[in-house]
């Protein structure tokens, strides 16, 4: 390594530090003038008050909340970095450590084997020493289409990585390589001889799909949620078809499963995986993949590399998170699954502190991160009551501690790692408490990260030009929603419940802006109850003539008129900067007012259900099946409404009071000249029709399976109609 040249350097935009730091100041000096004209109110005679109490203190209370998140959300923007890497300066190949790479899948009905072999093989095909690599992969579906799947895996991989190498490609997942035409290796196209190779390993990914899908009959084995656990190194071996082939370690992995024993969902296959891998390879770094997550591009170890393996930063680095990409997104990108503001904003707006926090999968991890205080264990006793009873384990954790049983062809402990993967080993440890990643939530990413920060560990964000990883986002609104209400309550856990990062970490070891972005991060579902204020409470004042804001002639409507305009200004920047366009910018507001009034606020009675012991926690996968029909509405930019009545409904309700009240306030304006007074109220409506304008062509204009039917609509009808006689009368005595 030429120790006068960086393995990474930090960019720093000063004219976007200007920018943000700037709208800070001004947008906080408009809050506090209008904090001061609510404040007002109060303090007036009774007998001057025009307005009730109770609007006007759940409208004021509502921009309080809203302006704290605000504030909180400002963190991320006050200090974003970008950074370059220089994977050409690392050492040779054989001084590079070694990785062991994490794939977990749960259910091969709804995450189909031919996309997790992909993964697999993209993750065994990557441009890194093949002997340094060591890939696991979780089933905890039990499955045994997924073990076969991966012999199959296995046998392919001998021609594919070869070919991969050869002509040096850049697109390492099979299926994506082969339905892309601009996928060929750099200055090969025109050579006969890769042309013939191409064509060859083509049928022989063919073959190896139809294997694939021949699995799909096959129930033989253990399934479900009851059984024994199951270590198997894929050795399958080809025979005389082709030479011999020095191949990643390959590892399945099927932990003990009994009924009414917690499993701890993602979390607790992580931690086995952990244990098992540790006494098989004990890699120092650990890559970890969604099964759908496979490697677009083949560099990124090496780039995460750059990072680990710099002394400056490496001594306190916990993990280099990569940002998820997906390849199945439209150009429009109508359900905002690209997640454009997570990356390009928060995740390096953290970076500039104490770094992002992990993102599920796409992040290389040092091992030694989840060892939590083993260092403060003295005897072995103590550490057996703290990680487990297993003395190979304990021999993995010192780091100069690699076994010998890859490189030396011993017989590997399959014994030893069984106990590992039981559901018995960490009763009575420290497992998912202070060791390996964290429980107590669905959202184990979020959670164990806050605790590595707790704990004086740093992380970074690589962002480079490619795409490292690609995978499938959900891109119906039914899948997103459901996703978002087990992240919303997850998130919810752990900002309220399990962290409490405003307090609970100690000062010396997390700043006060990263305890901001935290605190925001783990709280935004919170949004949910002051945007249902403004969706409800402005409307049915506007019914009875209840002013809730100043009058366009008075001095204060310019300051309510600064803070909208100032947030919108700043939004559209942000999004323009990125990349995105304007009706991208819409789409994002659509999409968080949309999210916010279902899945947030399910999320939360989700999150105070589980509190009280009204409900267990649980984990559905996402659905990662395609379905024609539903990708057909999605390219055509149709939202597709088949979803369930729970967050339709909701929807349109809200829809039809402000369409009703709209026009209302339309008939105010006209005949009785109140548009001075009802300005802004009839100003929030047309903008939340606006926005929203696809729920209403959904009811009105459609006519395809992706409608809102006439059921929902009929139902919407009678809870808007509830919610209005209910709050009318109350909005207007109180």
């Amino acid at each position: 390594m030429e120790e006068s040249l960086p393995l990474s350097v930090i960019h720093v935009n000063k004219s976007l530090l200007f920018i943000n730091r700037s709208h800070i100041l001004f947008h906080s000096i408009a809050l506090f003038f209008l904090f001061y004209y609510r404040l007002n109110f109060f303090f007036q005679h009774s007998k001057t008050i025009q307005t009730p109490f109770l609007p006007y203190f759940l409208v004021f209370s509502s921009e309080i909340i809203l302006s704290f998140i605000w504030f909180l959300d400002q963190a991320f923007r006050w200090n974003p970095i970008k950074r370059s890497v220089f994977p050409e300066r690392l050492p040779e190949n054989s001084k590079l450590p070694n990785i062991d790479v994490f794939i977990c899948t749960a259910d091969p009905t709804r995450e189909p084997t031919l996309d997790v072999m992909n993964t697999v093989l993209s993750a065994m095909a990557m441009d890194y020493p093949h002997e340094k690599l060591h890939v696991y992969v979780s089933d905890d579906g039990g499955s045994s289409i997924t073990l076969n799947g991966m012999k199959e895996a296995w046998k392919f991989a001998k021609w594919w990585i070869p070919y991969c190498t050869r002509y040096r490609i850049s697109c390492r997942c099979p299926e994506a390589y082969f339905t892309d035409s601009e996928n060929d290796g750099e200055d090969f196209s025109e050579n006969v001889e890769f042309v013939t190779d191409k064509r060859m390993v083509k049928e022989k990914y063919e073959a190896f799909k139809e294997s694939i899908m021949r699995l799909k009959g096959d129930t033989i084995g253990v399934t479900g949620q009851n059984h024994a656990s199951i270590i198997e190194v894929i050795q399958e071996n080809n025979g005389d078809e082709i030479e011999q082939v020095k191949l990643p370690l390959l590892v399945y992995v099927s932990r003990e499963k009994k009924p009414f024993r917690p499993h701890n969902f993602k979390a607790g296959a992580l931690n086995v995986l952990y244990r098992v891998s540790a006494v098989i390879s004990n890699s120092p770094y650990i890559l970890g993949l969604d099964c759908d997550m496979f490697c677009s591009e083949p560099n990124s170890a090496r780039q995460a590399m750059c990072f680990h393996l710099d002394p400056k930063i490496s001594p306190s680095l916990a993990f280099v998170q990569f940002p998820q990409k997906f390849h199945n997104i439209s150009i429009n990108d109508i359900y905002d699954s690209q997640y454009r503001s997570a990356y390009k904003v928060l995740w390096q707006g953290m970076d500039g502190l104490q770094g992002p926090l992990l993102s599920g999968t796409g992040f290389y991890m040092k091992r030694e991160a989840l060892y939590g205080n083993y260092k403060t264990k003295g005897t072995d006793l103590e550490l057996q009551e703290y990680v487990g009873k297993s003395n190979e384990f304990i021999k993995s954790l010192k780091q100069n501690n690699i076994p010998n049983l890859v490189t030396a062809g011993n017989a590997l402990p399959i014994e030893e790692t069984l106990v590992l993967a039981s559901c018995n080993y960490e009763n009575a440890t420290k497992w998912g408490k202070e060791v390996g990643f964290l429980y107590g939530t669905v959202c184990e990413d979020v959670h164990t990260a806050i605790m590595l920060n707790c704990n004086g560990w740093n992380s970074v964000l690589c962002d480079p030009p490619k795409p490292q990883f690609r995978g499938n986002s959900t891109t119906n609104l039914n899948d997103l929603l459901i996703q978002g209400l087990r992240w919303s309550s997850g998130l919810l856990e752990n900002g309220l419940v399990n962290s409490f990062p405003l307090i609970n970490c100690p000062l010396r070891r997390m700043s006060l802006a990263h305890r901001f972005c935290l605190a925001n991060l783990t709280w935004f579902p919170l949004y949910c109850l002051p945007l249902l204020c403004f969706a409800l409470v402005p409307q049915i004042c506007l019914l009875s003539g209840t002013p809730l804001y100043p009058k366009v002639s008075e001095p204060f409507f310019f300051v309510f008129a600064f803070v909208y305009l100032s947030a919108q200004v700043k939004f559209l920047f942000e999004v323009l900067s990125s990349g995105g366009t304007f009706g991208k910018f819409i789409i994002e507001q659509r999409m968080w007012m949309m999210r916010t009034t279902t899945c947030h606020l399910y999320g939360f009675l989700d999150f105070l259900m589980k509190e009280f012991g009204l409900r267990e926690a649980s984990f559905m996968p996402t659905n990662k099946v395609k379905d024609e029909e539903q990708t057909m509405l999605y390219q055509s930019d149709k939202y597709d409404f088949r979803t369930s009545n729970m967050f339709l409904v909701p929807m349109v309700s809200l829809m039809i009071i402000n369409i009703f009240c709209f026009l209302s306030g339309i008939y105010r304006v006209l005949w009785l000249g109140e548009l001075d007074k009802m300005f802004i109220q009839l100003f929030i409506m047309g903008y939340i029709i606006f926005v929203n304008y696809p729920i209403i062509e959904g009811v009105v204009i459609r006519r395809d399976k992706g409608r809102i039917s006439t059921s929902v609509f009929v139902t919407s009808n009678v809870l808007a109609t509830i919610i209005t006689c209910a709050l009318y009368p109350l909005l207007r005595k109180l």
